[in-house]
């Protein structure tokens, strides 16, 4: 139950955040610009609140990705950790040249 709720708000942050970023507006427009500067009008002349709004949201963004991990039920560990398959292989053979 906390696993879907985590993974929730982390969708949900990591959709927001990507919205709240392109509405943005930037030193030369944003995308608020392609929609008829629809974000300058809503945020204002001063972008400072939406600067702080964007900086939680991305705290939330991060807390909840570590709190995933840390809530995960893998106990193997690193895949890095891992024998392949490929290394056990060796070298491959060249091929002779007995015609």
């Amino acid at each position: 139950m906390i696993e879907f709720l985590l993974y929730t708000v982390f969708f949900a942050s990591a959709l927001f955040l990507i919205l709240v970023i392109l509405l943005q507006e930037g030193k030369g427009g944003g995308l608020s610009d392609a929609f008829g500067g629809a974000g300058a009008a809503t945020f204002g002349v001063r972008a400072g609140g939406i600067n702080r709004f964007t900086f939680g949201l991305f705290f939330v963004f991060l807390f909840s990705a570590l709190a995933l991990h840390w809530t995960s039920d893998n106990d193997e560990g690193s895949v890095m950790n891992k024998d392949s398959n490929a290394a056990s292989l060796g070298a491959p053979e060249v091929p002779s040249e007995n015609n």
